[in-house]
């Protein structure tokens, strides 16, 4: 009968091995959501978005995930490096302002009226999605 080592063979709690690389910008509590899954923004090594889903099935931003080579904290609050980190920055409804440690709180983008929409940049997606799919028609034809 051969022993088994239980330390080295659990799982590593986390946040405990070592500097984590990401700031954590976090919109809405955990608590209104089932489950959750990470989404690459731009590429591999970038910015991270925590989607979490409803009790109704509904997908949402929960948190930011910022590598913290793309950013740096200025009195408290986290400040963007790069372009598409800025981006994602001030696309979010107030300034990220630290809470913990690597955790920052900021609230999510407002929400805009059904009045309101299309708005400007929904009108560019869609006219830009038909076009890519008459393309797509005319390359299927020939």
């Amino acid at each position: 009968m051969s022993k088994r080592r239980k330390s080295s063979k659990r799982r590593a709690k986390p946040g405990t091995r070592g500097k984590g690389r990401y700031y954590r910008v976090v919109l809405r509590p955990k608590s209104g959501f089932s489950s959750f899954r990470v989404q690459d923004v731009g590429g591999r090594g970038g910015a991270e978005r925590l989607a979490g889903k409803r009790a109704n099935g509904t997908w949402d931003t929960q948190a930011w995930l910022i590598p913290k080579s793309q950013a740096h904290v200025s009195s408290g609050v986290l400040v963007g490096k790069t372009a598409k980190i800025k981006s994602i920055l001030s696309k979010l409804g107030s300034r990220p302002r630290r809470v913990k440690a690597d955790v920052f709180r900021a609230k999510p983008r407002r929400d805009v009226p059904e009045s309101r929409k299309p708005t400007p940049a929904m009108r560019r997606a869609q006219r830009r999605n038909i076009r890519k799919a008459q393309q797509a028609r005319r390359r299927k034809r020939r």
